[in-house]
């Protein structure tokens, strides 16, 4: 058994190897969205394919409980110098989608595997019917481009040229994706030169129980975590803005049970497998690390500097019925799962916000938009593709702080690309980049603002793509008084006579001289916004994160020539009707409008008939559902009626073995 000395010196040199694979990859890739933006990941992995050791300084923060162990078992035979590799969502359930290119590469020591190096790159295209290959719009897998298996793109250290050439021949920036994928290659070498160095000074016995001993290690502190916090049930839901193209809010609801040291996290009455690519595939998999990012940052901020790997998923069970939108069957589109993992992020952080409401912040902005482009260089003559900047909404408002701007919380890893290269890479002109005002929900801590920025085109049919657009309709919400923060948007030609509001749209078409404009959400408020201290709120307004009118309405503070009015401030906050608030949340106007007539009763009543259903049928009657219901007066009609109906019209629908509920 390894000492606990010797163990964390382990883990120290374990991140160490990490941080180097990562700036390997970080210094050699060729697209601005993986050597600027950073959506890339690195990792060790132990034999099994689990996550030893990850780095926390560059890169996504998406994965440290993933296993490969399914997709290394597709491939046989492996031999020093190999790697392999896959992009395909349903082999093995490892890439999430197809501009995810995973690579990993086995790390022999005396003719065996003792590790791999693994990791990922989001490629600036795939191929498929858009360019980025990713839109909401899509309905099945094959739109999205590019599918590989998994399979050996590099024997005894040789690329598979015919590999690369198929690749080629299929997407639209080939350089891109050829350049980053041989940087990763790079980054995995890295990997193995570090993990044999630590065979060298620890010895080999030694380091394989030091990898047992991390994931041990981890998954103990995961369970001290959960130990502290109180056994109960713990229900919430949340919304994307539309489950299809403008279709109707995709529901994700979550049943937290903590229990001592251990916690299910049931997604049962979440909607239906959709006929869009908003789609998570997990395969099922009760530790599937998309259905758990959400708990990685609850861990972390729980218990900062916690160990991260493939341990800390140990002490959680997920459910997640076959035929939902986290668990679809093939061939569902799941381009857009990014969207839904924000969202499920959320669902996660408003169930634990409830278990340990004084350590939790309110919810983030939840909609990491990222903004491609395909124009025509003019001074080139060539066609330009290329990820322009991240539009990342505010953080939540913390216990002891206002929420990050612009940047935040479960989004933050995504960094931004300084307008200079951007500009000399792609041929558009920055009109705005910067922080929303007026844009973070009010509270005692004040939410995050969310980002802003507006660019020009000026070649003709220059393609936007927008991946992730949402929190149009339903806010992120605030916390314990605070305040629900302000919603997102798309605009093209603000201000001008020909303006188009686009609202979740991620696809736009842009000609000479159009201006797109895109703002993300905000983060929401904690804590009652009058008691945030009037010096703080004229701070707000002398910096720009709000207006006088918004400092008056909100925060009942009135700001004459910069200074606080402490007498009208006074009298002001005494006249407020209706006294405190003693809700948990505050979601805004639109949700609670909408939970009208969907309560909880009602996606009840609508669970029980959907997983009563085939698969195939259950987008359909959901969306027939809600139509009847909207004509039928909304509250009024219970959902069992409203199937009735539906099924006098559509007598194919096969019968259902439970009742159709006549809850509302």
């Amino acid at each position: 058994m390894i000492d606990v000395v010797t163990l964390q010196v382990l883990a120290n040199h374990s991140r160490a190897a990490s941080e180097n694979m990562a700036r390997t990859l970080f210094r050699t890739a060729h697209s601005a969205f993986v050597k600027e933006t950073q959506d890339f990941t690195v990792m060790l992995l132990d034999p099994a394919g689990r996550t030893f050791a990850v780095p926390l300084d560059l890169g996504a923060t998406w994965y440290p409980g993933l296993t490969y162990d399914r997709a290394i078992a597709m491939v046989e035979d492996y031999r020093p110098g190999d790697v392999a590799f896959t992009n395909d969502p349903y082999s093995g359930y490892l890439a999430t989608h197809a501009p995810d290119t995973h690579l990993w590469k086995p790390i022999f020591h005396a003719g065996k595997i003792i590790a791999y190096a693994a990791g990922h790159i989001h490629n600036t295209d795939m191929g498929g019917a858009v360019p980025a290959s990713l839109s909401r719009s899509l309905t099945e897998i094959y739109q999205e481009g590019l599918r590989f298996a998994p399979m050996k793109l590099l024997r005894d250290g040789v690329f598979d040229d015919q590999i690369l050439s198929i690749m080629a021949t299929n997407v639209r920036k080939p350089d891109l994706n050829i350049g980053d994928i041989k940087a990763l290659v790079g980054a995995l070498n890295t990997g193995e030169r570090k993990v044999l160095a630590m065979v060298e000074k620890f010895g080999l016995a030694a380091f394989e129980d030091g990898l047992k001993g991390l994931l041990d290690y981890a998954e103990a502190q995961a369970r001290s975590v959960l130990s502290d916090i109180p056994d109960g049930r713990y229900v919430f839901s949340d919304y994307a803005d539309e489950d299809s193209i403008e279709g109707n809010p995709c529901r994700l609801h979550l049943t937290l049970t903590i229990d001592k040291d251990e916690a299910v996290l049931d997604f049962t009455g979440s909607d239906p497998q959709l006929a869009s690519s908003l789609n998570v595939p997990t395969g099922g998999d009760p530790r599937h690390t998309l259905l758990l990012v959400g708990v990685y940052y609850v861990l972390s901020t729980l218990k900062p500097g916690i160990l991260l790997n493939q341990g800390l998923t140990r002490p959680f069970t997920c459910i997640a019925p076959e035929g939902t939108v986290l668990n679809p069957q093939f061939p569902a589109a799941v381009g857009m799962r990014s969207l839904t993992c924000a969202r499920l992020r959320s669902v996660i952080f408003g169930a634990f916000s409830q278990a340990v409401p004084e350590r939790m912040p309110a919810a983030p902005a939840g909609n990491n938009c990222i903004v491609n482009v395909m124009t025509t260089d003019e001074r080139r003559k060539r066609t330009i593709i290329a990820a322009v900047n991240p539009v990342v909404g505010g953080g939540g408002a913390m216990p002891h702080r206002d929420g990050t701007n612009g940047s935040g919380a479960d989004a933050a890893y995504l960094k931004n690309t300084p307008i200079e290269i951007t500009e000399a890479e792609t041929p558009i002109q920055f009109v705005r980049y910067g922080l929303k005002p007026d844009s973070g929900g009010a509270g005692r801590w004040r939410g995050g603002l969310a980002t802003e920025m507006a660019f020009k085109v000026f070649a003709p049919d220059s393609r936007i793509t927008a991946r992730n657009r949402d929190r149009s309709l339903f806010r992120p919400w605030g916390v314990l008084g605070g305040r629900a923060a302000g919603l997102s948007d798309m605009v093209v030609n603000p201000g001008e006579p020909h303006e188009r509001r686009l609202g979740n749209t991620d696809i736009a078409v842009l000609q000479p001289g159009d201006v797109l404009s895109i703002h993300s959400a905000g983060g929401g408020g904690r804590g009652d916004p009058y008691d945030r201290e009037p010096w703080r709120v004229a701070l707000d307004v002398a910096r720009g994160y709000i207006g006088e009118q918004a400092a008056r309405d909100d925060y009942g503070v009135v700001i004459r020539n910069g200074l606080v009015d402490e007498a009208a401030s006074q009298a002001l906050r005494a006249q407020r009707a209706g006294g405190r608030t003693t809700a948990h949340f505050h979601f805004g106007p639109e949700r609670d409008s909408f939970e009208q007539s969907w309560t909880m009763d009602a996606y009840e009543a609508l669970t029980q008939i959907l997983m009563a259903l085939p698969v195939h049928w259950r987008f359909f009657v959901k969306t027939e559902i809600f139509a009847a219901r909207r004509q039928g007066g909304g509250a009024a009609m219970p959902v069992g009626e409203a199937f009735e109906i539906i099924r006098r019209r559509f007598p194919q629908i096969p019968p259902i073995t439970a009742p159709a509920s006549s809850a509302r």
